[in-house]
């Protein structure tokens, strides 16, 4: 068995159902650790790294817009919490209680099963992402995570010199 990492999301609609604490007891029931969590107010420019995969699609603009929580009417729908998990076999082991990306075939005990839905306007309102495999983990915690953001060190790094503008308190 071998020790990997994926990337966890609960979307606007987690956020505005009030599911966080729903979620995050279904995914502890895995006995997986979480090394990094934030929230993260998504610009579209993560939005768009994040669902490279889906560009040219007709719902690409819909994906974008519901992940920034625009769909949502935007504020304070527009995050959302992000986190890393490690264990044995973790992708395979949180998807099962993840459940299938469409509610509508998701087994009922699982976290889409449960509460997701699709809207009215046929949006998926699916709750939570997690990292379909080991590749997709491993860019998808690298887009959502800088190093220092997770407690221990999960992918080779370096040291580098980079001079930014960053907002500081007064």
């Amino acid at each position: 068995m071998a020790v990997e990492y994926a990337l966890i999301l609960i979307k606007p609609d987690g956020v505005k159902k009030s599911l966080t604490g729903n979620v995050l007891t279904k995914l502890s029931q895995s006995g997986f650790h979480i090394i990094g969590s934030k929230v993260v107010k998504v610009s579209r420019e993560l939005a768009s790294q994040h669902y490279q995969h889906l560009k040219g699609k007709p719902f690409f603009e819909g994906v974008i817009d519901y992940i920034q929580g625009k769909t949502f009417g935007g504020a304070p729908y527009d995050r959302v919490f992000a986190f890393v998990y490690k264990g044995e076999n973790a992708i395979s082991k949180l998807r099962e209680i993840v459940g299938a990306t469409n509610p509508e075939n998701a087994e009922p005990t699982t976290i889409r099963g449960s509460y997701g839905r699709i809207s009215k306007d046929g949006t998926m309102e699916n709750v939570v992402h997690c990292s379909s495999d080991i590749n997709d983990a491993k860019r998808e915690i690298q887009l959502w995570f800088s190093p220092n953001e997770l407690t221990e060190d999960v992918y080779p790094t370096k040291k580098e010199t980079v001079t930014e503008e960053k907002q500081v308190w007064a």
